[in-house]
């Protein structure tokens, strides 16, 4: 991979006194140092409880963050709640207060999950599990000694059970499914329960040796190639990590701070600008996973968000991303006040976020980030160039977002099922994205997610030996790298005035139909993006087409496209081909091609309505598209000349008073700007 290497990864350890007050233990546990390579660690101690502090450092937390602990009472008192927001706000009060009965009705939701079947697979068995755990350490003295013993029955047959269950560790399953709930009940049960402390060693073994190397390879830079799925089980998994600084003293976080010191920073650069739903922010579209409504997930990423700034509480940039968080200070699920609770700490230092800068990128799943300014109508811009990991990736190497207001430039189809008709023909193909088709008529696909390809979209190829694509772990990876290793972020760079970022998507497609794809977009701020494809096939009669997943259907403004969504507008120029061949397929249309029509089983909230497909007239063996979007307000009528010349070794296109030259025969070119001249990076 020729990614670009990431920040000099830190060294760090924590100093934990469990005697400590609750703000003083909170600031320790949370502060960094640098200058040893082990975590010190000590004994479990054995009173209870313990998984989330003692009781005299709950009970200071209650007075220190009075407000939101008014709301935990009122959900373990008052409130109709799912059981796991319930059961944990009943535990955390009845440690904090003393209440006997609310402990004992707690500790009756425990027994039924307890006493009913052993749940295995790909269910949230592990959510049983934490969410006993917690009511059993927090209420532990209401416990009788036959329902203690038959909770550790029902920890060990858990486990038992699941022992081949989510062990891809690329996968949200290992994190959000069973690590978590398994670790935090091992922690609750360690004195009593005799296998506790062999399955925690088991469990920080596969840690060291499989999963935090994973996130080392395909989440450098806080990014994670599964994508939206992210923000599904990262919080669980750092609940898990909290549990167990507290508990012994272990960071888990030391052992992939590629990942860790980088991912609260591509978190927030993970949703799109504006505050929407109930106080939330919404995250941006990668891969499967919903996001389009409103749903706890969001807090799930705020939460994580937190406890990642809490850690890393000196640093600068978690300083900034506290400021992002204290814009969205309580969570928008009303009984989910135990997360603001446990993790919103105001102690922690802000910084200025508007001085705070503008992109970011995440090389091990190959995403650029940027932004024209932090206020909530700025223009936003994401892109992906990585490797293939797991499963709930899409075939979408090359593929952008734009944001303005509103999406504007968006993600396709609906994630209706794993492995539906419309999902493996449409939903995760390549045809439902932001890049280019190369259509070789003869071009098939095996059948993937145990869904049976029956369509021919010229999208990229899938030839992974397991039918999800997922990869086991990074020893795995790398002895298949040749099939999984397709796409590389080749350059990326911000002057402030403008972003530039090339990838090659080339491996993304079948060796038999293209020669090289390059994709290269200039993002000159506030909201204009050149965006420049160099296409060249095996065979000049394999149709190219370069597509744009539109979220409303365009309409014609002179030489311009426009799409307007709410107070959003995208103007669309193609500059590159002449003479294009232009279709807009929307309605059944949008789900159809090839005399085939793969239409969702659901719908899963706002998406593209429109696809946009720009072809060359002529067939040959190199295309060049270029093409100018700019993103305002839906009012604005019109936007700025855009004109592109050619000559045989490049292209020159002008925008206002800026020039960008792109080479032809390579990556790289330079850029002009009032006062400013600059070579763009090359391969």
């Amino acid at each position: 991979m020729r990614h670009l290497s990431s920040n000099r990864s830190r060294r760090f350890i924590n100093l934990v006194h469990l005697t400590l007050t609750a703000a003083s233990l909170l600031c320790r546990l949370s502060a960094p140092t640098h200058a040893a390579a082990q975590t010190a660690r000590f004994d479990i101690p054995k009173e209870h409880p313990r998984l989330l502090g003692s009781r005299q450092v709950l009970e200071r937390l209650a007075r220190d963050r009075a407000e939101p602990y008014r709301r935990v009472a009122n959900v373990a008192r008052k409130q109709n709640a799912d059981d796991h927001s319930k059961m944990i706000s009943m535990a955390l009060v009845c440690a904090i207060e003393g209440d006997k009965q609310l402990g004992r009705d707690a500790v009756r939701m425990a027994m039924k999950y307890i006493n009913g079947p052993i749940r295995k697979g790909h269910v949230p068995f592990a959510h049983d599990l934490a969410r006993c755990a917690i009511v059993y350490d927090l209420c532990h003295e209401c416990w009788t000694q036959q329902q203690r013993t038959e909770f550790h029955r029902y920890l060990n047959e858990t486990v038992d059970a699941n022992v081949r269950s989510e062990t891809h560790v690329f996968h949200n399953g290992w994190y959000g499914y069973k690590s978590w709930g398994i670790g935090i009940a091992c922690y609750a049960t360690y004195h009593e329960n005799e296998r506790s402390p062999a399955i925690l060693k088991a469990l920080e073994d596969e840690w060291r040796k499989r999963a935090a190397p994973a996130l080392e390879l395909a989440g450098a830079g806080g990014g994670w190639a599964e994508g939206y799925y992210i923000n599904y089980w990262l919080y669980e998994w750092l609940f898990f990590c909290e549990v167990a600084r507290r508990c012994e003293g272990i960071d888990y976080y030391a052992k992939a701070p590629k990942f860790f010191e980088n991912r609260a920073v591509a978190g927030m650069f993970e949703t799109y600008p504006g505050i929407s739903t109930y106080g939330s922010r919404r995250p941006i579209p990668m891969g499967d996973g919903g996001g389009r409504t409103f749903g706890g997930d969001r807090d799930k990423a705020l939460s994580a968000r937190r406890i990642l700034v809490n850690h890393f509480r000196h640093e600068p940039s978690h300083q900034a991303v506290h400021t992002f968080n204290e814009t969205t200070p309580r969570s928008s699920v009303g009984v989910y006040a135990y997360k603001d609770f446990l993790w919103r700490d105001t102690t922690v230092s802000k910084a200025d976020l508007a001085g705070f800068k503008l992109s970011h990128i995440s090389t091990g799943p190959g995403y650029v980030y940027a932004r024209s300014s932090w206020a909530d109508d700025a223009t936003y811009f994401f892109f992906k160039c990585g490797d293939r990991f797991t499963a709930h990736q899409h075939l979408d190497v090359g593929h952008f977002l734009i944001y303005k207001h509103a999406e504007l430039a968006g993600d396709g189809g609906h994630y209706d099922s794993f492995g539906s008709a419309h999902d493996v023909n449409h939903h995760l193909r390549t045809i439902a994205h932001n890049t280019v088709l190369i259509h070789d008529p003869s071009e098939t696909w095996p059948g993937i997610r145990a869904g049976a390809v029956t369509g021919n979209d010229g999208g990229q190829s899938h030839a992974w030996p397991h039918h999800n694509g997922a990869v086991t772990d990074p020893d795995a990876w790398h002895k298949g790298k040749a099939l999984y290793d397709i796409a590389d972020i080749l350059a990326f760079e911000d002057q402030g005035t403008y972003v530039y970022v090339a990838g090659d998507c080339t491996g993304a497609y079948s060796a038999a139909k293209l020669r090289y794809f390059t994709r290269q977009i200039v993002f000159l701020r506030p909201s204009t993006f050149i965006i420049f494809d160099r296409v060249c096939s095996k065979n000049p009669g394999f149709k190219k087409t370069w597509l744009l997943q539109a979220m409303k259907r365009p309409t014609r403004a002179g030489r311009d496209l426009v799409i307007t969504n709410g107070k959003g507008r995208l103007f669309v120029r193609t500059l590159l081909p002449k003479d294009p061949q232009v279709n807009l397929a929307s309605g059944p249309d949008l789900y159809s091609y090839g005399g085939k029509t793969y239409l969702p089983d659901r719908d899963t909230g706002p998406a593209p309505e429109c696809r946009i497909e720009i072809s060359p007239s002529r067939p040959a063996i190199a295309d060049y598209f270029l093409h100018v979007l700019t993103a305002t307000e839906s009012k604005t009528a019109s936007v700025g000349e855009a004109i592109a010349s050619v000559r045989a070794d490049e292209i020159r296109v002008t925008v206002g008073k800026t020039q960008v030259v792109f080479a032809t025969t390579k990556v790289g070119g330079w850029i002009e700007l009032p006062g400013l001249q600059r070579q763009l990076a090359s391969d």
